[in-house]
């Protein structure tokens, strides 16, 4: 199995220049499957904090980076929806999530948000016990011992216990941000939830500040309004870059 990705191959999701060289880093195995971007492309070529590999690895191995509260080991692990990047030393703290176009973008959070992350439930299994495990989007498996919820519900569990802290309900009227499709990018509220019959997708009316629009159930999460708030990764990394300047004044 080849080692290298080629730029025009990459999923439309992964924020990285199509025509500006052949290659670019491929993903391991790991959580969010083929839409999962390698660490190192988040850090060289959205944050730009590093230049090449080599020095992604030193910030890696030097607990320079966090995933979802964790360190890691390799530059090539998948990151994807709703992960969160920590940079202790810089006090910076990212939380990845859908830009318009579904491309993954990065919208700068507070060290308190950085201790959750969103996951969206896709299905549930009864284990041995009694117990019910939520099967997430990321590929993460967390055990409750009521079943509260649905296969369409979000969850926010916290990054060093792994319990569930929060619960948003898919329903009418609740918050949704569209993760793929046409829309995706955008938010707004459940408007109406229209129940197609047989195996047929179900279809979701969403409202906007920009007015409604139409999708499949499955292109949608349930988030609430702390997800959404935040400021966009090129605009921290400009006032960075401004209050450097002024610091060599």
């Amino acid at each position: 199995m080849t080692k290298h990705q080629k730029r025009l191959s990459v999923p439309k999701s992964w924020p990285v220049e199509r025509k500006t060289d052949t290659f670019t880093a491929k993903a391991t195995a790991g959580p969010h499957g083929e839409s999962g971007v390698p660490l190192v492309v988040v850090l060289r070529d959205v944050l730009e904090y590093v230049n090449t590999k080599k020095e992604a690895k030193y910030a890696i191995n030097n607990a320079g980076v966090l995933v979802n509260g964790g360190t890691v080991n390799d530059v090539n692990r998948p990151i994807g929806m709703f992960d969160i990047l920590a940079f202790p030393d810089r006090d910076e703290y990212y939380r990845v999530f859908p830009d318009e176009g579904g491309r993954l973008g990065l919208t700068a959070i507070d060290e308190d948000a950085a201790g959750s992350k969103l996951g969206k439930i896709e299905g549930k299994t009864l284990v041995s016990g009694g117990d019910v495990q939520l099967n997430l989007h990321d590929g993460q498996n967390i055990l409750v011992e009521e079943d509260e919820y649905s296969g369409t519900d979000s969850v926010v569990i916290d990054n060093e216990t792994n319990e569930v802290v929060a619960h948003f309900v898919f329903e009418e009227g609740a918050l949704v941000t569209a993760v793929a499709g046409q829309h995706a990018g955008e938010i707004g509220e459940i408007d109406e939830i229209q129940v197609a019959p047989g195996s047929a997708d179900n279809t979701i009316v969403v409202d906007t500040d920009d007015g409604m629009f139409e999708t499949v159930q499955n292109y949608v999460v349930v988030i609430d309004e702390n997800f959404v708030g935040g400021e966009d990764a090129d605009e921290a990394s400009e006032e960075r870059q401004t209050a450097s300047e002024g610091d060599d004044e």
